[in-house]
């Protein structure tokens, strides 16, 4: 019998710090490659930059189940009431808002509850779990 595990409230900080250090490659990265042209409309900065900041977490999630951070910690966020599919991307983009008006105190909810959902997964009808499923073991009778 296999059981949903759902990562803790240090799981899920962790991954949001390693998304942060994505971020900031992203935006280093952009930088400097937009250093090497000679002209770069502001509209284009700006464009790259919004894409980078705001679409990043909906895009990655609604297409892979999970950003960068949530792939290096082993955790998926799904639909809550289908935990094997993926959010679509208008519920993964609403995700985003309420975490990112939130903050940290979306995040403290976590440990409230026994699927370890945030606010921002109640908003958004999602869970984050573990990629593996645990196995229950069943003490055997004697």
């Amino acid at each position: 019998m296999s059981q949903k595990t759902y990562p803790t409230l240090p799981t899920r900080v962790k991954a949001l710090m390693a998304d942060v250090v994505v971020l900031m490659v992203l935006m280093i990265f952009t930088t400097y490659l937009f250093s090497s042209f000679d002209h770069i409309s502001d509209n284009s900065r700006m464009i790259a930059f919004v894409f980078i900041f705001y679409l990043y977490d909906p895009l990655f999630t609604s297409a892979f189940g999970g950003t960068l951070g949530h792939y290096l910690l082993g955790v998926r966020v799904r639909r809550e009431d289908k935990p094997e599919k993926k959010l679509l991307f208008h519920m993964a983009l609403l995700r985003f808002i309420f975490k990112s008006l939130l903050g940290w105190l979306s995040l403290l909810t976590v440990t409230e509850n026994d699927k370890k959902r945030a606010i921002h997964d109640y908003l958004a009808q999602s869970v984050v779990v573990h990629t593996k499923e645990s196995v229950t073991v069943q003490p055997v009778a004697e």
